[in-house]
Parts: structure tokens; C-alpha cells; sequence
């Protein structure tokens, strides 16, 4: 009975070292989601504090722009996630320009 029951930390390690809980996390209702909040929200998934259907369903994120986030700080940490904007151009990840940029340089 003990093993469906599910063990939540009260407070995980944020990407800055400090602590997170879940009052500390951004508000429900952000829409600008800059470096440090990404990182907040991935930390709290990564040590328990949310699963990923939680904190897709509180953010209403997609599972793919949350699973992209993942991915940027696995591969660089915090300033993966940064996005980059020239003007007159739609946000992009740098992943994604840097994808777009290198397959118009094979050509």
C-alpha cells in the first residue's frame, strides 16, 4: 500500500541553490517566461516537487516546450534556455536558430 502512495519533497534545490517549494515556484499565471523561471520549473520537476503533467497542466505548457527546456539545461544548463530574437524575426530557441543557421550553411 505504501509503494502507490506518492512521497513528495516539501522543498527541492533551485538552479541557484536556493531553496524551491511549491509557493516559491512562479505564479500559475505567467506569461513571461524568462531564464530563471524555466530553470525554477524544471528544478521542481527534476527533484519531485511537480511531475511533468503537473507542471504542464499549471503553466499550460506543451509537453514538448516543457521537454525542451529539460533539454537545454541538460546540454548547457541556465543559458540554454535563453531565446534569441533578431527584428523582424518570431522568438526562437537558440537551439532552433542554431539548427536553422548550420543547415543553411551545408547547402
Amino acid at each position: 500500500m505504501l509503494e502507490n502512495q506518492k512521497i513528495r519533497p516539501a522543498q527541492v534545490i533551485g538552479p541557484l541553490g536556493e531553496p524551491l517549494t511549491l509557493d516559491s515556484l512562479p505564479p500559475v499565471s505567467t506569461t513571461r517566461w524568462v531564464v530563471r523561471r524555466k530553470a525554477e520549473v524544471v528544478a521542481a520537476v527534476a527533484g519531485g516537487l511537480l511531475s511533468v503533467d503537473e507542471a504542464c497542466k499549471r503553466y499550460t505548457l506543451s509537453l514538448e516546450e516543457f521537454t525542451s527546456w529539460q533539454r537545454a539545461v541538460d546540454r548547457s544548463g541556465m543559458p540554454g534556455l535563453r531565446v534569441t530574437r533578431s527584428p523582424g524575426m518570431p522568438l526562437r530557441s537558440t537551439a532552433r536558430c542554431q539548427l536553422v543557421n548550420s543547415s543553411r550553411l551545408s547547402e
